[in-house]
């Protein structure tokens, strides 16, 4: 027996009913040999984890452009975040946690430069929108590998593209990322905001507070706990009706001090004018596409190329190349 089919006959017997087993996995795409070590998900992990995609993370907006500090979140540290919080509400139901942390890992992948600002403006260029839930699954079905993809199980494929969006992903794995995802980037932009001078201890509703916590780690406990309680034995990841509220009138809270506060907020025109401009340019001249976008350009058409090559760029490099492209240079005599 290999260490593989050791691991999975584990699952077999300590994990929930309810919990999606690495043996039962519905497969990939393109069928491959099992690893002798790794169960499926796993493999997945890994396949994330290495990926060019996953690395660009550490160099894209969470919520503030550019801040001045060491202690923000970026989209690397929010995914990790993520990752973290999902694990624990899989390990407290006894789902499987490398499923749970597979499609935790990938979720983002497709997150364009400058946070959400890039996506609301890319969806509101490109032809047919876009939506970075969307684009993370594309990243990792056709973008990445050099446009072969990652090639992962169709459960970790679910849990991506269901973080976000009309759709619930059949796992209870899966459905555990999406509410990690909104307690994650809830609590930690709270702690943003309070570092950065946005919003202050006493301006969290008071209902809020007493409620969830006063605290970072406080919120994320109460919130994980009581998913843990409530959705134990049943086919569905919930909430209870009270936390639930509570997190609603959280997240409007930071809605409406945070997330369109102009003193947060105010750089995020000139990032959408910088993207739009790129956009354009490229559109105008496709042959200043890396080759890699050129298959895409052929078989999809150019603005599904251009749209893939600036989804994925960072913040530092859009800015390089908005720089480069648009920037008068000094002069000098060589």
């Amino acid at each position: 027996m290999t260490i593989r089919e050791q691991l999975e006959e584990r699952e077999r017997k300590d994990l929930s009913p309810l919990a999606c087993l690495s043996a039962e996995s519905r497969g990939r795409i393109r069928p491959v040999e099992p690893c002798p070590m790794r169960t499926c998900f796993q493999r997945d992990t890994d396949r994330i984890v290495h990926s060019k995609a996953f690395r660009r993370l550490k160099h894209k907006t969470q919520v503030f452009l550019q801040p001045e500090g060491d202690h923000y979140r970026t989209r690397m540290t929010h995914t990790l975040e993520v990752a973290r919080v999902a694990r624990t509400i899989a390990r407290g139901l006894g789902l499987n946690e490398d499923l749970t942390e597979a499609a935790a890992l990938g979720h983002d992948l497709g997150h364009t430069p400058f946070g959400h600002a890039g996506e609301r403006l890319l969806n509101e260029i490109m032809p047919g929108g876009f939506r970075h839930n969307e684009q993370s699954l594309r990243v990792v079905d056709r973008l990445e590998n050099d446009g072969a993809g990652l090639n992962l199980t169709y459960e970790v494929r679910r849990g991506i593209l269901c973080h976000s969006g009309p759709e619930a992903a059949e796992t209870l794995e899966g459905q555990a990322v999406r509410i990690a995802d909104k307690i994650a980037y809830l609590s930690a932009d709270i702690d943003d905001a309070l570092r950065g001078g946005i919003i202050y201890p006493l301006d969290i509703p008071a209902h809020v507070a007493q409620e969830l916590g006063n605290t970072h780690s406080e919120r994320i406990n109460t919130l994980v706990m009581d998913i843990i309680r409530t959705s134990r034995g049943q086919g569905k990841i919930r909430q209870s009706e009270a936390k639930g509220r509570a997190m609603s009138d959280l997240r409007a809270f930071m809605f409406e001090s945070v997330y369109r506060n102009p003193v947060a907020k105010g750089e995020e025109g000139k990032a959408q004018e910088m993207i739009r401009r790129l956009f354009e340019y490229y559109l105008s001249d496709l042959d200043q596409l890396p080759p890699e976008f050129q298959e895409i350009r052929v078989a999809e058409g150019k603005e599904r190329a251009v749209c893939d090559y600036i989804a994925g760029m960072t913040d530092a490099f859009a800015v390089e190349r908005y720089l480069d492209l648009f920037i008068p240079k000094s002069w000098s005599v060589k």
